[in-house]
């Protein structure tokens, strides 16, 4: 039985932005519609960290995976990152595994996708400055899914890592129609002249007061993933327009939503958005804010995207488990 293993270099060269955007707005019209299996994610805690396990079936788009995730936040003393993941991607007619691949970048792949589906959706079509809060993989993906969907010419970056600020500058700097870029010690301020606001941070309080935020600003954040971290503040949500990638999982793990007592605040899932159930900006002046805590169904989506491109492109490397 062949299977083919993917490291982070081949995720990235199977699969752009664009194409990932493209595998999230089909994840998520599935998942909102009912048409993917998608069970709660299993959450292992050690002393030093959490583990969770996410499985997730789209039997009529023929993907089925699992994905493994660890966030360790003292990892980075030991040289190594915060987040690391693997995925098992299945075939779904057999059960039979068909490929393992380096899941840190691809979360980061479909988490920047689904942040970069949302702006398409909810920001204004005239979007052009885009405030970024953390300068690690997560708010990289960020701004290269917003930039793959709207035209940012100017980016003010918000983190209180200073080194890992400038480290990011300097990429940015480099990249193809590179917009300028600018250190903000001042997240007040950066948020007060941005059009598109994206936090992807692990901050368990939040990283800007939402009544800076001009009328018209999309909101996207990524970052909070359990009940008591609050990323994004109770203003922003109270003057927002509230859309999610799921209530039911934003009801458990949300705690920008938790925290606030807003979950009654949820106007839309953003898969009945993409399905047409709801509609996406409504106005230039509508503030909007997606909050995502991330669902399995995206990373088999992205999962079966990437071996599909792999394939095609002959990356990786083919073992045979029966050999």
């Amino acid at each position: 039985m062949s299977f083919r293993i993917l490291t982070a270099n081949d995720v990235r060269a199977a699969l752009t932005m664009p194409d990932a955007i493209a595998a999230m707005r089909v994840a998520f019209g599935e998942f909102s519609a009912g048409r993917a299996e998608v069970p709660m994610r299993s959450r292992l805690v050690s002393p030093q960290g959490v583990t969770l396990v996410m499985p997730a079936l789209m039997a009529d788009k023929g993907a089925l995976g699992v994905k493994i995730v660890s966030i360790f936040e003292n990892n980075p003393a030991q040289g190594l990152p915060t987040v690391t993941a693997a995925v098992l991607v299945l075939d779904p007619a057999t059960g039979m595994p068909l490929a393992l691949m380096d899941g840190t970048g691809l979360t980061a792949l479909r988490t920047g996708a689904a942040g970069g589906l949302a702006a398409d959706l909810l920001a204004r079509k005239d979007a052009a400055v885009m405030a970024l809060f953390g300068a690690g993989v997560q708010a990289r993906a960020q701004l290269a899914a917003v930039r793959a969907v709207r035209d940012i010419y100017r980016v003010n970056l918000v983190d209180p890592d200073e080194k890992a600020a400038m480290a990011l500058m300097a990429e940015v700097a480099t990249s193809e129609k590179a917009p300028a870029i600018t250190y903000f010690n001042d997240a007040e301020a950066a948020v007060a002249e941005a059009d598109i606001v994206a936090a992807a941070t692990t901050s368990r309080k939040p990283v800007f007061d939402g009544r800076h935020l001009r009328p018209g600003t999309h909101v996207t954040g990524v970052g909070s993933f359990t009940p008591e971290m609050q990323e994004i503040d109770a203003e922003t949500i109270r003057r927002a327009r509230v859309v999610v990638d799921s209530r039911e999982a934003c009801a458990a793990e949300a705690g920008d939503l938790i925290v606030a007592g807003a979950l009654d605040r949820i106007d839309a899932e953003i898969g009945e958005i993409v399905n047409g159930a709801y509609p996406g900006r409504e106005d230039d002046e509508q503030i909007t804010y997606f909050k995502s805590v991330g669902l399995a169904v995206q990373d088999a989506a992205v999962a079966a995207a990437v071996l599909d491109a792999a394939q095609a492109k002959d990356l990786g490397t083919v073992v045979e488990l029966d050999a």
